[in-house]
C-alpha cells in the first residue's frame, strides 16, 4: 500500500478533525425557509448541512433524505422552515476530535457529514469525503477538487 506523503502532512495522513480543509460550508439558520433549504442543498451537491439558531449554536441538521420525509407526508416546502424539517439529533464534533472516531459516528448513524463545534457554535462541516482526503493525507488544493 502507497501512503501519500504531501510537504507538511503528517506520514500516514492527518489525525484531528481541526487538521482538515473542511469543503461543507452549509449551515442553515432555524428559520429558513424549507424550499430554499432544497434549493441549497440541491445548487451546492452537498448532502446535507447543520441547523443553527441566531447565535450559532447547533440545533439538528437536515439532509437531503429529511427534505425527501416531508414531500413524502405531502408537506408543502415553501411552508415549512428549517426547524420543521431537521431531525433533533446531537451529533457533532470538535477539532480535537479524531477523524478515525469522527468516520465511525458517521457510520454508527448512517450521516454523511458532521457539524463541527467550538465554544457552543457551529463552524462548519465536514463530510466523509473530507475525512478520506484527511488520513491519505490530501488537502484541499492538492490537485483532486474540482
Amino acid at each position: 500500500m502507497t501512503i501519500q506523503n504531501n510537504p507538511g502532512v503528517p506520514l500516514g495522513g492527518l489525525h484531528t478533525i481541526g487538521q482538515i480543509d473542511a469543503t461543507n460550508p452549509l449551515c442553515f439558520e432555524d428559520t429558513r425557509n424549507g424550499m430554499t433549504v432544497a434549493l441549497d442543498l440541491l445548487s451546492t451537491h452537498t448532502a446535507g448541512g447543520p441547523v443553527v439558531d441566531n447565535q450559532g449554536t447547533y440545533l439538528g441538521f437536515i439532509n437531503e433524505a429529511d427534505v425527501m420525509r416531508a414531500l413524502d407526508q405531502r408537506k408543502d416546502l415553501s411552508k415549512l422552515e428549517a426547524k420543521d424539517i431537521m431531525r433533533k439529533v446531537r451529533l457533532t464534533v470538535t477539532a480535537n476530535t479524531l477523524i478515525t472516531k469522527a468516520a465511525k459516528m458517521m457510520e454508527e448513524h448512517h450521516v454523511l457529514s458532521l457539524p463541527v463545534e467550538k465554544d457552543g457554535k457551529v463552524l462548519f462541516s465536514v463530510k466523509r469525503h473530507d475525512l478520506l482526503r484527511a488520513r491519505i493525507g490530501l488537502g484541499v488544493g492538492m490537485g483532486i477538487d474540482p
